[in-house]
């Protein structure tokens, strides 16, 4: 089936694809298709169980740090297990503490400072 059958005609004059026919093809398509990504973003690469696998997996980690901290004094625990990123959430970390901004800013801080310490070598400020 083409895109061009939505306006072809059969010989009694009706359209050989409907735009509801069109539409139901479209609502089909596997989840990894182009026109899928295109409308929901990486949201269409999981489906229900891809999200049950993860799930399940951020259980076992939690269960596994919970057993291997047993008894161990709060100070001493390792960290919790962090879970696994799922498309269309929000990342859980903070900004990239490489990024142009914070680069940027660290400079001007760094700069500050320095002027801050030859200002107070000078006597400038006491």
């Amino acid at each position: 089936m083409r895109l061009a059958d939505l306006f072809a005609r059969d010989e009694h004059g009706r359209r050989r694809l409907t735009w509801r026919e069109l539409g139901a093809l479209v609502r089909q398509l596997p989840p990894g298709s182009r026109t899928a990504l295109a409308q929901q973003g990486e949201n269409a690469l999981w489906g229900l169980g891809e999200h049950l696998q993860a799930l399940t997996i951020d259980e076992l980690r939690v269960a596994n740090w919970q057993r291997a901290n047993e008894g161990v004094p709060r100070g001493k625990q390792s960290k919790v297990p962090v879970p696994i990123d799922r498309p269309g959430a929000k990342a859980r970390k903070g900004p990239d503490k490489n990024s142009p901004e914070r680069i940027a800013r660290r400079m001007a801080a760094r700069e500050r400072a320095a002027a801050r310490r030859s200002a107070i070598a000078r006597g400038e400020i006491t």
